[in-house]
This record gives C-alpha cells, sequence and structure tokens, in this order.
C-alpha cells in the first residue's frame, strides 16, 4: 500500500508525507516546485523527506494527467492527500488564471484519477476563506459559504467538484477547511513567518489593519493529528471539516507571545487590505466529534517551537 501526498514539498504536504512516513509508510510524492515562493524552502523541505527510503518523489504539475496517469500504474497508490494547490488570497488579485488552471484544472485531474483507478478515499485541502465575510462566529460547516476572492472561490468549487464525482463514482472525499495553519517549516507569506523573518533580517514588517486581525491559528501538529484520526467508515460520500483550534486570537497577542520568545522587527502600521478577512473563528465540533481529539498544543508552546525552529534551523540557510 502507498499513499500519493499532492504539494508534497510544501508545508501541510510536507508534514502529512513527515507523518506517514514514521509511521513505515511508502509515500509517494507530487510537486512541481514552482517560485510562488522560495523554491528554496521546498527543496529544504524535500531533502529531509528524501533521507526516508519510503519516499519516491516526482517533480510532476497536477496539470500533467499522463505523469499522474503513469505514476498509478507504477505504484500500488490506495490513498490520496492532494494538498497542490496555487495559494495566496492577495496573489489571486494580481493573478487568478494561475488559480484557474492548478485549483480547478488540477483538481479535475485528482478526481479523474480517483475515478479511473478506483481510489476509495481522498483527502483534500480546502480553505476557511470559503466563508468569506460572515459575521456570526464560530463559522459552522453548515454555514452558507461565499467566497470573496479568485482563491476562495476556487476552494469552494473543489468542494462541489468533489460532492458530484464521490456520488457519481462511489469513493469518499473529505474536504478539509484549514484555519491558519503556522508552525515549523511554514509558509513565508503567512502572518508569524514575515514577522520572524523580518526580525531575523532586520527588515520592515507591515501590520495590515493596524494589528486589528483576528485569526483561529492552528499548529500543524494538531492540524495533521486530528486529520489522520478522521474516521470515515460511518460518514457519506463527500465531508467536509473544519481543522481549526476554535481559539481565536487577535495578532497583537501574537506579537506580544513572539516577543517574549525572541525579538520583534521595527513595524509599520498599515491600512486594511480589501483581500483580507477581518477575522476567522472556526466551530471544530464536528471534527472532534469523528476523532475524539482533545490535546491541542498550547499556543506558547507552538509558538516557541516555530520560533526555534527558525532561529535554530532555517535562519541558518
Amino acid at each position: 500500500m502507498s499513499i500519493l501526498i499532492t504539494g508534497s514539498a510544501g508545508f501541510i504536504g510536507y508534514h502529512f508525507a513527515k507523518y506517514f512516513l514514521e509511521k513505515n509508510i511508502k509515500v509517494i510524492g507530487i510537486d512541481n516546485l514552482n517560485n510562488y515562493y522560495s523554491p528554496r524552502l521546498k527543496k529544504i523541505r524535500l531533502s529531509i523527506l528524501k533521507k526516508n527510503k519510503n519516499f519516491i518523489f516526482y517533480k510532476k504539475d497536477i496539470l500533467d494527467y499522463k505523469s499522474l496517469k503513469k505514476i498509478f500504474i507504477n505504484h500500488n497508490i490506495t490513498l490520496i492527500y492532494h494538498f497542490a494547490a496555487q495559494a495566496g488570497v492577495r496573489y489571486s488579485i494580481l493573478h487568478p488564471r494561475k488559480y484557474l488552471d492548478s485549483n480547478i484544472k488540477g483538481f479535475f485531474n485528482i478526481l479523474e484519477i480517483c475515478k479511473d483507478f478506483c481510489i476509495k478515499k481522498l483527502y483534500y485541502a480546502s480553505s476557511s476563506s470559503v466563508y468569506g465575510d460572515l459575521k456570526t462566529f464560530p463559522l459552522n460547516e453548515n454555514f452558507y459559504t461565499k467566497p470573496k476572492n479568485f482563491y476562495s472561490f476556487s476552494k469552494k468549487t473543489n468542494e462541489d467538484m468533489a460532492e458530484i464525482y464521490s456520488r457519481l463514482y462511489k469513493f469518499k472525499a473529505i474536504g478539509l477547511r484549514f484555519f491558519t495553519v503556522f508552525g515549523e517549516f511554514g509558509r513565508p507569506d503567512m502572518f508569524i513567518f514575515k514577522l520572524l523573518d523580518c526580525f531575523y533580517k532586520k527588515k520592515v514588517f507591515k501590520l495590515n489593519n493596524y494589528g486589528n486581525h483576528t485569526r483561529d491559528f492552528t499548529y500543524i501538529k494538531d492540524a495533521v493529528d486530528m486529520v489522520v484520526k478522521i474516521k470515515v467508515k460511518n460518514i457519506s460520500l463527500h465531508e467536509v471539516y473544519n481543522v481549526c483550534s476554535n481559539r481565536p486570537i487577535n495578532l497583537k497577542k501574537i506579537i506580544q507571545i513572539i516577543n517574549n520568545y525572541s525579538g520583534l522587527p521595527k513595524i509599520k502600521k498599515v491600512s486594511f487590505q480589501q483581500a483580507d478577512s477581518l477575522k476567522t473563528h472556526g466551530d471544530n465540533f464536528k471534527i472532534l466529534k469523528n476523532t475524539k481529539f482533545k490535546n491541542f498544543t498550547n499556543i506558547n508552546l507552538a509558538l516557541k517551537n516555530t520560533i526555534h525552529w527558525y532561529k535554530n534551523y532555517y535562519s541558518k540557510f
């Protein structure tokens, strides 16, 4: 048995691959190593995964269906974790076509693979951004969704596509609405990483909306632990889950905690960015009921671990 993880050089994909490899499970990784953010970080993640004999990597794009098909012909893949996607809310305003290609057309190929190779379970990354600017918190999976940019539209479209394919071709598809995931080997375009990067590289950090955003920060270890514990036996063909801590924190508080463990860069407060949501706060009752997950990492420890990784590992590269 092998697991396919798309986007295996990305932040979330890397941590899932690492989890399964540590369980002595064979992982087939796919990533196109695009330059949305530094390919150097992606290659660092890959270099760690490649040390494990059970990891096989293909530098491929999910838009290339023929290459995907060859991989499935050559490997006994029974399960897919799909994390390959064009990320970034603000980037989608300038480059919407990239989201059409990677997030919608690419996801179509993954669904076709599930159909053609009789894959029984597909986990795929959605996003908390599908809720748009809903003001009723915490956000529940049954709430109406209203994407406000092309990134979130592409993720909501993925959910609709998965609903149709899973029903027509009888496989289980589990959509994962991730809420502000952070931690070691995180994405350089995310708030916590950018704050640390500016501090250690002595650059000015731009704090949007004067720091008045609130986010449901979710530590990567907790996100992985929750998802891998999802029991699919008794769920319907297509389900979506909020993957979140249900513990929203204001950015100013995060900045205070980080200052306790490292230090802060010079901060320039700027006005609200229209692509952003003012607040995210997810209801995690559904996933906790399914998984019985309880042991969330304390935010102070999670940030301490992240800072330690950046200072003692990443800053050396």
